[in-house]
């Protein structure tokens, strides 16, 4: 009998997951980068109470991500993903009508909230509901799709804002989280699990090589979690300061404005082109050995920028790594988890080692804002790269810990 299209967890859960990842990320995340100066400018405050707001909500997400993880373990993510759907788009809704600073912070903190129950771990959780031990694939497709999000959303929304003010741009995506991606989450979602992760997992182990079913125990799963959550933590850093920042510190090795637009633009494809080639030919590697090679690539990239920043050509070198860094280090996010810890208890999981990671990524861009002002370019970059260093140099100690 063949599958039916429209079944809850069924085979149009990835292109339906696909689409609330970019609406999701464009909206609730790449949106803001557009519309920041045009908030500022309307409120006639400091630049830094804009994305102070932003960064406030950034760390309240950072705190009730273990909450949501839990949630969905004990509800399902077709009820957590739709709720939070509907939730964002009230937010954003909310947003558009805010009056003042005190109104501006409670929407943002509101809105940052909500984001632990739409993005990519919420998502890699319905992915592992659905499909247990092995959804590793089905997340290397997801986040192939997902890498197009700030390729359409930052055009789009620039776009808008020739037809609509701020305001208007977030009620019309506010809209969209409610009319699009709330319904593909009600209708194509998994919900409660009623047969036990576990038992899914007993069923997968008869068929899947050994690496993928053996599962960390003990002080070493311990051990492998703290270095896991040291890692994206690093890595979380680096890639919130690079999102914020990233054409200032182009221009400021002397690159011309629309040099360094065009070179940060290249970001976009690295990801995608680092997943496509991680999904075609990745399955015969561990991804914790994806997770530590892939890492090295950003250090690699901020080095190459750091010795010559002024040439486009090497600049754009430095994309290109970065990005590919970028993109499969947004694989690694749900497939390591699975490969060392198993899929029982997934999204708890995802929400704990997302926690530290979310709150240094709230204070990342304040923090090397205040690094390029005071230390300037050259040191700020190599501020990046160490911390980049460190975070694959954590991944490498994963590696071996797993094969011990």
């Amino acid at each position: 009998m063949p599958a039916r299209p429209l079944r809850p967890g069924g085979p149009l859960l990835i292109p339906a997951l696909g689409v609330t990842q970019v609406f999701g990320y464009g909206a609730l995340y790449y949106a803001f980068t557009v519309l920041a100066p045009r908030i500022t400018a309307e409120f006639g405050w400091p630049p830094e109470w804009t994305f102070g707001g932003f960064a406030a909500g950034l760390l309240l997400g950072g705190a009730v991500a273990p909450l949501t993880g839990s949630l969905i373990d004990r509800h399902g993510t077709r009820l957590v993903m739709t709720v939070g759907s509907v939730l964002a788009g009230l937010s954003l809704i909310v947003l558009a009508e805010a009056q003042g600073l005190a109104s501006y912070v409670a929407a943002m903190v509101a809105l940052q909230a909500v984001t632990t129950a739409v993005f990519y771990d919420a998502a890699f959780a319905a992915l592992t509901q659905a499909r247990g031990g092995q959804a590793r694939r089905a997340i290397s497709q997801l986040t192939l799709i997902g890498g197009f999000a700030s390729t359409l959303f930052w055009p789009l929304t620039s776009a808008l804002l020739a037809w609509l003010d701020w305001r208007g741009v977030y009620r019309l995506y506010g809209l969209s989280q409610i009319l699009v991606c709330a319904p593909l989450h009600l209708l194509l979602l998994p919900g409660r699990v009623r047969r036990p992760v576990v038992e899914q997992a007993g069923v997968a182990a008869a068929n899947a090589v050994p690496e993928e079913v053996d599962y960390l125990t003990g002080p070493v799963r311990r051990r492998a979690f703290l270095l896991l959550a040291l890692a994206f933590s690093l890595q979380g850093f680096v890639v919130s300061a690079m999102a914020v920042h990233m054409l200032t510190l182009l221009r400021g090795f002397g690159l011309a404005g629309s040099v360094a637009v065009a070179i940060g633009a290249m970001l976009g494809p690295s990801q995608v082109a680092g997943r496509l080639v991680e999904m075609l030919f990745g399955r015969a590697v561990p991804p914790v050995t994806t997770a530590w090679v892939s890492a090295c690539l950003m250090p690699v990239g901020l080095l190459l920028l750091l010795a010559g920043g002024a040439v486009p050509l090497v600049a754009g070198a430095f994309a290109v790594a970065f990005g590919i860094s970028m993109g499969l280090s947004s694989i690694v996010r749900g497939t390591v988890p699975l490969q060392l810890f198993g899929p029982v208890g997934f999204g708890a999981m995802m929400g704990r080692l997302s926690a530290p990671g979310l709150v240094i990524k709230a204070a990342a861009p304040l923090v090397f804002a205040v690094s390029l002002e005071r230390a300037g370019v050259s040191a700020s970059t190599l501020l990046l790269a160490a911390i980049s260093a460190l975070a694959a140099a954590a991944l490498l100690a994963l590696a071996r810990a797993a094969k011990a």
